[in-house]
C-alpha cells in the first residue's frame, strides 16, 4: 500500500516541554494523557537531565493553541519552543540544554 501524500497526513506542530523534576517516560505519558484529554498527541522524545526532564510531543495544528494553554497550566511544566519541523525543535532543545 503506498504511503499517504503529505497533504493527506494533515498539519501538526512539535512542542518541546520542560518538566521541573526528573520523571520517568511512563509517568510523563500518564500525566499528559490526563491533562490533554480529548486532544490527539504523541510523545516522541523524553530525556532526563539532572533535576529536569525535556520532552517533545506532536500535536495536530487544529489543537495547538489549546494544547499550549493546557501544558503551561500544569504545575512544573513549561513549553520551551514549537515548530512544524521536528528538526528545528530538537536543535532548539539541544541549545537550551
Amino acid at each position: 500500500m503506498p504511503r499517504q501524500k503529505k497533504a493527506a497526513r494533515g498539519k501538526h506542530r512539535w512542542i518541546a516541554i520542560q518538566v521541573n523534576k526528573s520523571i520517568q517516560r511512563d509517568s510523563l505519558k500518564k500525566l499528559l494523557e490526563e491533562s490533554l484529554n480529548g486532544i490527539e498527541w504523541k510523545l516522541l522524545d523524553s530525556e532526563k537531565r539532572s533535576k529536569r526532564t525535556f520532552a517533545i510531543i506532536k500535536i495536530n495544528l487544529s489543537d495547538y493553541q489549546q494544547a499550549l494553554a493546557i501544558l503551561n497550566k500544569i504545575s512544573g511544566f513549561q513549553t520551551i519552543t514549537s515548530s512544524g519541523k521536528i528538526r528545528l525543535v530538537r536543535e532548539r532543545v539541544k541549545s537550551y540544554l
